[in-house]
């Protein structure tokens, strides 16, 4: 019977490997990264008209010119500028660091309490601190106007803190609400029944390992708060407000027509942000992710 068995096996056709169209295969991938070639140099052509425009003379940097490159190329630009707005861009970090740090830490106390610490009425509550999210700016300006002079807090880098760290409590709330929920529940336990209360559950169980989800939060206040130009409008000044206001002033003033300034100028104004974005957008992504991950 072995021998018998052997000499079948050996008269058995050997399994045919599935073809792989290797043609269809090429020109598939060849039109997906040509498409996102063409996307990626879609969105680079503003950013390329901005930089060398930057770089160009009074003269030469003309609408009609846009495309080339600097017949001279001069720093001139970038240095006024720079005289112009370093007193901003330093008013802009003293409104979104704390504005940023206050407004995470206030979401990360919410979400905590609201994903594990259940009450009566917390999903009114939740609902009710979700529905800020949903009301245009605009729709509130006057009274909120009105409300901020009532209050006597000096306009500029003061209000500007307070407005941004209570405009921005309803979506640290919900990232923070969202991540404490995929932590186990057995963790939470373990410190109640070592005796923590919440206050101490929090500070000693749950805010080591809520980094995650605080690096997201500050990248997204940071932003927020960084290219917020309405809050500026409203209540700040030339004098007193952000990079935002300043850059506006920049490109409508008596320098309308250098071109350069202003471009250089908003190589300025947004250069924080794309930093920020280039050095943490791999923690952006993840952290946003491990709020959507249960287990």
């Amino acid at each position: 019977m072995t021998a018998e068995a052997e000499q079948l096996t050996a008269h058995r056709p050997a399994p045919v490997a599935p073809r792989v169209h290797k043609g269809r295969y090429s020109l598939a991938r060849t039109l997906k990264y040509a498409a996102l070639i063409f996307f990626l140099v879609v969105v680079l052509i503003p950013v390329y008209v901005l930089l060398v425009t930057s770089f160009k003379g009074t003269g030469d940097a003309d609408p009609s010119r846009a495309w080339a490159l600097p017949q001279i190329w001069t720093m001139e630009n970038w240095a006024t500028a720079w005289t112009t707005l370093a007193p901003a861009i330093g008013r802009t970090l003293a409104i979104v660091v704390p504005s940023s740090i206050i407004s995470a830490f206030l979401g990360s106390l919410n979400g905590f309490v609201l994903s594990r610490w259940s009450f009566r009425g917390a999903d009114i509550v939740f609902t009710l601190i979700l529905f800020g999210m949903f009301i245009p700016y605009q729709a509130v300006m006057i009274p909120l106007t009105q409300l901020v002079l009532d209050i006597g807090i000096p306009t500029g880098v003061p209000t500007l803190i307070m407005l941004h760290v209570i405009y921005g409590i309803p979506i640290t709330t919900l990232i923070f609400r969202n991540y404490y929920q995929t932590v186990p529940h057995e963790l939470i336990e373990a410190g109640r029944v070592d005796g923590a209360g919440m206050l101490r559950t929090y500070w000693s169980i749950v805010l080591p390992i809520s980094i995650p989800s605080f690096v997201v939060v500050l990248i997204w206040q940071f932003t927020s708060a960084w290219n917020d130009f309405l809050f500026a409008v409203f209540f700040s000044s030339s004098q007193n407000g952000p990079v935002t206001v300043a850059l506006n002033n920049l490109a409508n003033g008596a320098l309308l027509q250098n071109y350069g300034v202003s471009m250089a100028g908003a190589l300025f104004a947004s250069l924080p942000t794309l930093l920020v974005y280039i050095i943490l957008g791999k923690y952006f992504v993840g952290g946003l992710m491990s709020g959507s991950v249960k287990g």
